[in-house]
C-alpha cells in the first residue's frame, strides 16, 4: 500500500503494535512527533523514517495538522534490510526529489505496472535516503541549495541576484556564495549565466528570433552585454553560433 500528500488532523497518532510483517517508510511534510518507547521527540518537516517488521511504530501530529508520504511494503533487498537507520527519523536533504519518487511509485502501483519499474524506483528512493544518513559532510542547507539550483536552471531569465537568493534561504549573501560553491563547484551567479547561455543556444538553433529578442527572453536588458557573455562562454558570437547551427523552424522578426 502506498500514498502521497496524506493529510491528518491535529490529534492524529499512528500507533502500530510490534506484531506485523511489513516495512513502513514515511516522509513527513510537517512537524511531527516520534516515540521510541515512552520517550518522544518533535522533528521539523522533511524527515523520513523506516520501520522494520515486528517493531513498535508510533508517530503523529505536532502543533497542527500532519502530512506525509508513505509506503507499506515487503522486501529482502539489501538496500532495505541493511538500511543504516531503522525506527528513528532523520532529515531528508532533498525532500522535493524524494516526494516525486513517492508520487511515481504511487502512480506505477495504481497502474499495475511491471514490478521491475517499482523495484527500480524503490531502489533509487532508498539509495537517496541512505546517502542522507551516511554522508559525513552533509550541509544544513543542502536541500534548499538543490531547490534553488533547480529554480535557476528552469527559470534563468528571472532577475536573479545574490542578495535575493540569500534572502530566500534566510542567510547572508556571503554565506550563500560559500555554501553554493562548496556544494556545486560553481558560484550561484555563474550558474545563472551558464543557464541563460544554454537557453540562448536553444533559441539561436531552433528559432529565427533576432539576437536582441533572444537576449531579452534570456534575462538580458542589454544585447551587447548578452553577446559579450555568450562569446566568453562559447568562444563565438551569437551570430557565429547561429550560422553553425541546424536549420531553424520557427519564425520571428
Amino acid at each position: 500500500m502506498i500514498g502521497y500528500d496524506a493529510v491528518h488532523p491535529a490529534d492524529f497518532i499512528y500507533d502500530m503494535p510490534p506484531h506485523h510483517e511489513h516495512y513502513l517508510l514515511i516522509l513527513t511534510h510537517t512537524r511531527a512527533r516520534f516515540w521510541q518507547g515512552e520517550e518522544s521527540q518533535v522533528v521539523p518537516a522533511n524527515h523520513a523514517a523506516l520501520f522494520a517488521p515486528d517493531s513498535r511504530i508510533r508517530y503523529g501530529a505536532c502543533d497542527g495538522s500532519y502530512g506525509n508520504d508513505w509506503i507499506i511494503f515487503d522486501s529482502d533487498e539489501t538496500y532495505v534490510t541493511q538500511f543504516p537507520l531503522v525506527g528513528a527519523p532523520f532529515p531528508v536533504m532533498d525532500p522535493e526529489y524524494c516526494h516525486s519518487l513517492f508520487k511515481l511509485l504511487t502512480w506505477e502501483h495504481m497502474q499495475d505496472s511491471y514490478e521491475t519499474v517499482e523495484a527500480q524506483l524503490m531502489s533509487v528512493l532508498m539509495t537517496k535516503l541512505r546517502a542522507d544518513i551516511v554522508r559525513p559532510d552533509a550541509e544544513d542547507y543542502r536541500g534548499e541549495l538543490l531547490a534553488l539550483r533547480r529554480r535557476i536552471v528552469n527559470q534563468p531569465a528571472r532577475p536573479w541576484n545574490v542578495s535575493a537568493m540569500a534572502a530566500q534561504l534566510h542567510i547572508s549573501a556571503g554565506y550563500l556564495q560559500l555554501l553554493y560553491k562548496r556544494q556545486f563547484g560553481v558560484s550561484c551567479m555563474d550558474d545563472v549565466i551558464a543557464s541563460r547561455i544554454r537557453l540562448a543556444k536553444d533559441y539561436l538553433t531552433h528559432t529565427r528570433l533576432r539576437v536582441q529578442e533572444i537576449a531579452a527572453i534570456c534575462g538580458y536588458n542589454n544585447a551587447e552585454h548578452f553577446s559579450r557573455q555568450f562569446r566568453k562562454l562559447t568562444g563565438v558570437t551569437p551570430g557565429e553560433f547561429r550560422k553553425k547551427g541546424v536549420p531553424r523552424t520557427e519564425s520571428g522578426e
